[in-house]
């Protein structure tokens, strides 16, 4: 059995054993505003589930340098951000919006999605996504290793869902993974895609 102690490894090192393996990772394209009305645009697959009862997600954001990448500025400035689901449709657009640009261009310009007015924010959604929620900041929480903030943990209640009609089956109340084809994130460049489903029973 291979065997590392966290503390003799880089933080790069680090990095790739996790990336590897915690896996699948669903993605998710963040949407936020600056306080100038920039749009900023970028993917995170550091990113899940925390509660349904309220409906919170999770997404941590890693500082770069001691920095706030955008999204995080942003979050913290206005505490609001639109996330949505990454699925095949819009992984190449939401691919660009990696891109390093400065705070003051919108990663938008980078792609073919269009948007359209949020319900209860002001931040845009992009309307090619099929899920979006719309979101607003419920606590943010500093990472730190000994003194130093290495990243930002967003905890972001969702106030709005919004679905597209062709993954959603209203008899279940389920999303349809098939008609949604979400998106995962592996290591390095890789993604995946869904594969063979397993359906198992819980016992009682």
């Amino acid at each position: 059995m291979f065997k590392r102690v966290p503390s003799d490894l880089t933080e790069r090192e680090n990095y790739k054993l996790l990336i590897g393996s915690v896996i699948p990772r669903p993605v998710a394209v963040v949407a936020t505003r600056s306080s100038k009305r920039v749009t900023n645009v970028a993917p995170f697959s550091y990113f899940n589930i925390v509660s349904s009862n309220p409906p919170i997600l999770s997404l941590a954001i890693q500082r770069k340098n001691g920095e706030w990448k955008d999204t995080a500025k942003n979050l913290l400035e206005t505490k609001e951000a639109v996330i949505h689901v990454l699925d095949e449709r819009i992984l190449v657009d939401a691919n660009q919006t990696a891109a390093s640009l400065s705070s003051e261009e919108s990663e938008l310009s980078l792609t073919s999605f269009t948007t359209s007015e949020s319900d209860t924010i002001s931040v845009p959604r992009i309307n090619e996504a099929s899920i979006a929620f719309e979101t607003t900041l419920y606590q943010h929480v500093p990472i730190k290793k000994g003194q130093e903030t290495t990243a930002d943990l967003f905890l972001l209640q969702i106030s709005t869902y919004q679905i597209s009609e062709a993954v959603y089956d209203e008899q279940t109340g389920y999303i349809d993974p098939k008609q949604l084809q979400p998106i995962s994130r592996l290591a390095g460049n890789d993604y995946g895609k869904l594969g063979e489903i397993i359906r198992l029973l819980r016992p009682e």
